[in-house]
């Protein structure tokens, strides 16, 4: 990737072009649901294990940091509500992120990079096959799928984590945990988490999908790719994390 100011701003251009090429592309027909389970079977398959094992660790350290926090303000009984709070509002849609930018999009990236430098692209573009309907869309809808799914899971496995240290660890009370569920957090946070893993996996996929199919310079060429992918990647999902965080701060109203 060119470093000159005229390079980024021509990629971020080329980036955007064809995130909307994928919008513009998406209600095509036919719709290439082969295509679309296979890569959201893959995908799901390289990302669930990792996902379930992070998740454990974060919601331990959230756990044990607020119940540490709560002990010292005489707030115990909040403790499950602050836990739950933050696994379900920022630690779950970010795992998910990082999840499916590391393991699922550097897959997707690699894919497009070994086709494109095999020609294939090319080939298929001589033929009158467009890549983007045939390649791309099934592979962000897959990644905006399966991100969806797995935040379900980080979700669970983290406030069922949280739960464990809590409990076992910082001898919490089980009842107090449980009955504070609903203190703080309310559907809507569910909601804006599942939106903001949808939104990720969006990006995931079309920032994976763009650098795979401009990859240049043989097999060195597709490993840069991949590992510039996986940077442009994270980068993005944290300003969009912070904007659609703030957005919603200011659209949904919070429970004192």
């Amino acid at each position: 990737m060119s470093l000159s100011p005229t390079g980024a701003l021509r990629h971020s251009g080329s980036l955007f072009a064809l995130a909307l090429d994928v919008l513009r592309t998406l209600p095509r027909r036919p719709f290439q649901a082969r295509e679309f389970i296979q890569q959201a079977w893959f995908v799901a398959s390289v990302t669930i294990l990792p996902t379930a094992l992070v998740s454990i660790p974060f919601g331990a350290v959230i756990a044990l940091q607020i119940g540490s926090l709560t002990r010292q303000l005489g707030a115990q009984s909040f403790a499950g509500a602050a836990s739950v709070l933050a696994v379900l509002r920022e630690a779950s849609p970010i795992v998910t992120a990082l999840l499916i930018a590391g393991a699922g999009g550097t897959a997707i990236c690699a894919d497009l990079g070994a086709r494109k430098i095999r020609e294939e692209i090319d080939a298929m573009q001589v033929l009158g096959i467009d890549p983007i309907h045939r390649l791309v869309v099934p592979r962000v809808l897959a990644s905006m799928v399966v991100a969806v799914l797995l935040n379900g899971l980080v979700s669970v496995v983290g406030v069922a984590g949280g739960y464990f240290f809590n409990v076992v660890l910082q001898n919490g009370t089980p009842g107090a945990y449980l009955a504070s569920f609903t203190t703080l957090a309310q559907l809507s946070d569910l909601w804006a988490a599942e939106l903001k893993a949808l939104v990720f996996g969006a990006i995931a996929g079309i920032v994976a999908s763009y650098k795979g199919l401009t990859a240049k310079g043989g097999p060195k060429g597709v490993g840069d790719a991949v590992n510039q992918s996986v940077v442009i990647t994270f980068m993005l999902l944290f300003v969009t994390n912070f904007v659609m965080t703030a957005v919603y701060f200011q659209v949904v109203p919070q429970r004192g």
